[in-house]
């Protein structure tokens, strides 16, 4: 019942736009349109709140009651047409994909164009990009950047037919997720608890149109391939880096399992994969350039407001200069992820399935998931590689310990936007993620740490 009330408020949200967590997208041409009605910006902030939170703690009371999810394509089919039939929300990013798309159709480079930039700020899709990336060339990868220029391609003209277009690519690869976990998790109703019927996952990637759950799709199948198919499973790695450069993770937890079950054969299965991989990825940039990282560099040394490494740039910043204030939080950083990788590790280990298929998909959450607890900059969409492996692993309170972190995020960021709030919405928001969402990072880290070491102490007790 909460689930269900849960998706019926992000329906709300995404029917009635323009608001402020959805921007404006012009005529609808062909593409589905917006029901009359106008949501205030405080009545979206708060039934966006209300979604996350009701959402969350119905998905908590699913997964300690065990309970049984309605197992008919039925109900993925509505939540797929939902995710079809409202526009995208929660940030406005689809604007900065439609933009690429058609800086790259129209034979420009989106890596070194930015979209105010293009035909002077005039074109009827590159102008629309909101604040802050309005002066900003892609940061997403090529294979990406070829997805945007289809719907590009296909919505011409009109902002709402290329968004939308893009929509069913982002719903596509999320069907396809959950067809793949079907396939490499074992327990059905941990897949629709934490994948299909998460509202972190529908709300904050599949409804806000986000390009992760596309990179999320290619690493899933690369795991499915990796079974009996090396150089395909290449290829869909080739596919995730070159979608999202941060998908990299999947080719190391594969080699990481083979090392585990296939080592007679990981070898020749590393050849293949890097084969795979190469083969896909360097036609794509030999197209494209190497300017395709030109942002990713300077993107690097962000800090966004919700995660714990705020607090410290807050604190030295004046004391230290900015450069090196974000130097010293890079490199804290990159300790923190360690960390949490080996403490990720150490609790999962029992978690998995004993086969290369468990193992990989182990290595892919517990590297997947440390990178976005302590990354520096990180949002609430940026967690769906976790959400897509953690269904495979058996049930325990490192699933509360996410799912809490994962709620206090989406609700920091709501209602998304930079623009369309009033003050005191603007004042209420930022608060709460200035000061509120960072420390629930701070707690997930303590968590984890706490439930290592009463694990550790545990098998210590058995082995005495």
């Amino acid at each position: 019942m909460l689930l269900a009330l849960s998706f019926v408020l992000l329906s709300v949200v995404g029917v009635t736009g323009p608001n402020a967590a959805s921007p404006d997208l012009g005529p609808r041409g062909w593409a589905p349109g917006s029901l009359p009605g106008h949501l205030s910006p405080a009545v979206t902030a708060t039934l966006l709140t209300a979604a996350y939170v009701v959402g969350g703690l119905g998905a908590i009371a699913g997964l300690r009651s065990r309970v049984v999810v309605p197992q008919g394509i039925w109900l993925t089919a509505v939540l797929a047409v939902v995710g079809l039939v409202t526009a995208p929300f929660g940030s406005a990013d689809h604007l900065n994909y439609a933009a690429y798309g058609r800086i790259l159709l129209q034979g420009g480079d989106p890596y070194a164009v930015s979209p105010i930039g293009w035909h002077g700020g005039h074109d009827p899709i590159t102008s629309h990009v909101e604040a802050p990336w309005t002066t900003t060339p892609s940061v997403y990868g090529p294979v990406a950047t070829v997805l945007q220029w289809l719907a590009a391609a296909g919505g011409g003209d009109n902002l709402r037919q290329v968004v939308w277009l893009w929509q069913v690519v982002v719903v596509l690869t999320w069907l396809g997720c959950r067809w793949l976990l079907l396939r490499l998790a074992t327990d059905r109703s941990r897949v629709d608890l934490l994948w299909t019927l998460n509202p972190i996952v529908f709300g904050a990637g599949v409804l806000g149109a986000h390009v992760d759950v596309v990179a999320t799709a290619a690493a899933l199948l690369a795991i499915w391939l990796a079974r009996d198919h090396p150089l395909l499973a290449g290829g869909a790695v080739g596919l995730a880096v070159c979608t999202k450069v941060t998908y990299a993770v999947v080719g190391l937890a594969v080699v990481i399992a083979w090392l585990r079950f296939r080592r007679s054969t990981v070898t020749r299965r590393i050849v293949a994969l890097a084969i795979g991989a190469l083969v896909v990825a360097v036609p794509l940039h030999l197209a494209f350039g190497l300017q395709v990282y030109d942002q990713l560099g300077k993107a690097r040394r962000s800090v966004s407001l919700a995660t714990p490494w705020r607090l410290l740039v807050e604190v030295l910043t004046g004391p230290l200069s900015s450069a090196t204030v974000r130097n010293l939080v890079f490199a804290l950083a990159a300790v923190a992820t360690l960390v949490l990788v080996g403490l990720l590790a150490h609790l999962t280990r029992s978690l998995a399935p004993k086969s290369a298929t468990g193992e990989a998909m182990r290595w892919t959450f517990v590297l997947g998931t440390a990178y976005a607890l302590a990354a520096p900059y990180s949002l609430p969409w940026y967690d769906q590689l976790a959400w897509a492996t953690l269904p495979a692993l058996a049930a325990s309170r490192l699933d509360l310990v996410l799912l809490g972190r994962a709620v206090v995020m989406a609700v920091a960021y709501v209602p998304g936007r930079v623009s369309g709030m009033t003050p005191t919405v603007e004042r209420v928001t930022l608060g709460f993620r200035r000061h509120i969402a960072p420390y629930a990072g701070l707690l997930a880290w303590a968590a984890i740490g706490t439930l290592a070491r009463g694990q550790r102490a545990r098998r210590s007790d058995r082995r005495g």
